[in-house]
């Protein structure tokens, strides 16, 4: 395994950070601003909108980059956003600075995941991928807590000239570890990689994605409110709760990995089926302590962490390109949106269980839309058997 494909698993740990460091610094970033709580809210959206819809956009304008030179531009926007942000003096600036950061991280996680695969032989590129995204594993379970903390010590203004920092220190040891690629797989110019992201069974795989990641955060992005108001835990053992959870995310993205390569579809599979029964069971018995627990850490060992089989399972209905993988993310990106978004109207009219129901309804349409596959990897056998 190339050393620099672990600098790559530190880029997209700042990444990771700078989406999530609006949520543990909203009062203080409100305050400064000027602002409401929601409106400092909105910066979430923008993040995620700019990731969904401005990442592809960039990915165009440095496809006709050679891959080390795409990366260290993306690295450049991405540092010049968060510069922007440490030194917005209102509103607005804000705004806009979350939009630049979220179309870089987009951008970059495309054509990083394009580049491992071009660093690796292709029986690795699963681990491959899921050492990469171990930053994102970790920016979930250290990049937020740690970002608040030097937010809350030193100004919500440090935390980002923190990210900044991080960002040069993976941007160097980027260029220096990755070598000089003419392109990499898929990078046939922008038609041809249009071509290919056109493909109808294309779109199917893509959809998985969005429902396993739909599923998951259907349930995380309430997990606090139900741990609190449903299970009866206090405030202050829900931070002990997440913390159990990305470790568990830490733990089945190192995992899925192993699989990834070989067993791409079984893993989804099985992925998806134990997500379904573990979102089931947390509705049901979320006012119950341990099966809370259980199911929590259930989901964390089995949600985001399909990210490697996902990947993989893209790139050989597509390619390894970096246009692919980028639209790849903003399913991804979709998937949060679409679970976040539901979960929140459902909780109005249902309850906080409601969010938990969803996650389980799209985690079961993930296993359907597996179904041609599925039928595909079935018949082969037996034509190979009649052979």
């Amino acid at each position: 395994m190339p050393r620099v494909v672990h600098l790559f698993a530190l880029g997209i740990f700042a990444m990771v950070t700078s989406e999530f460091v609006v949520a543990g610094l909203m009062p203080q970033m409100a305050a400064g601003l000027h602002v409401t709580i929601p409106e400092i809210g909105y910066l979430i959206t923008a993040f995620a909108a700019a990731m969904a819809v401005g990442g592809p956009l960039l990915t165009v304008l440095v496809l006709r980059l050679r891959p080390k030179a795409a990366l260290m531009a993306l690295f450049a926007v991405f540092l010049a956003g968060n510069v922007l942000a440490a030194t917005a003096t209102d509103y607005g600036v804000m705004l806009a600075a979350r939009v630049v950061t979220g179309a870089a991280a987009q951008a970059f996680f495309g054509v990083t995941l394009s580049v491992t695969s071009a660093l690796v032989a292709e029986h690795l590129r699963g681990r491959a991928t899921a050492t990469v995204l171990n930053g994102l594993m970790l920016g979930t379970l250290l990049g937020l807590p740690l970002a608040t903390v030097v937010g809350e010590h030193f100004g919500w203004r440090a935390a980002f000239w923190g990210i900044a920092a991080l960002t040069v220190v993976a941007a160097a040891g980027t260029f220096a570890g990755v070598p000089r690629l003419e392109r990499v797989e898929g990078h046939g110019g922008v038609r041809a990689e249009l071509r290919s992201i056109a493909r109808p069974e294309l779109w199917l795989v893509l959809s998985t994605s969005t429902f396993v990641i739909g599923a998951t955060f259907a349930a995380f992005s309430y997990v606090n409110p139900i741990l609190t108001g449903v299970t009866g835990f206090a405030t202050t053992t829900v931070p002990l709760l997440l913390i159990a959870y990305g470790v568990a995310t830490v733990v089945g993205n190192h995992v899925v990995g192993r699989f990834a390569d070989r067993h791409a579809l079984p893993a989804l599979v099985v992925g998806l089926g134990l997500n379904a029964a573990f979102l089931t069971g947390f509705a049901l018995f979320a006012d119950l302590k341990l099966p809370a627990v259980v199911s929590l850490l259930g989901i964390g060992l089995v949600g985001v962490t399909m990210n490697p089989a996902m990947v993989t399972r893209v790139q050989r209905a597509g390619n390894a390109g970096p246009l692919v993988n980028t639209v790849h993310g903003s399913f991804i990106t979709l998937g949060i949106i679409i679970g976040s978004w539901l979960g929140g109207l459902l909780i109005t009219d249902h309850g906080l269980r409601a969010p938990l129901w969803l996650g389980a309804g799209l985690a079961v349409l993930g296993l359907v839309s597996l179904v041609p596959d599925l039928r595909r990897a079935t018949r082969r056998p037996a034509l190979r058997h009649r052979v």
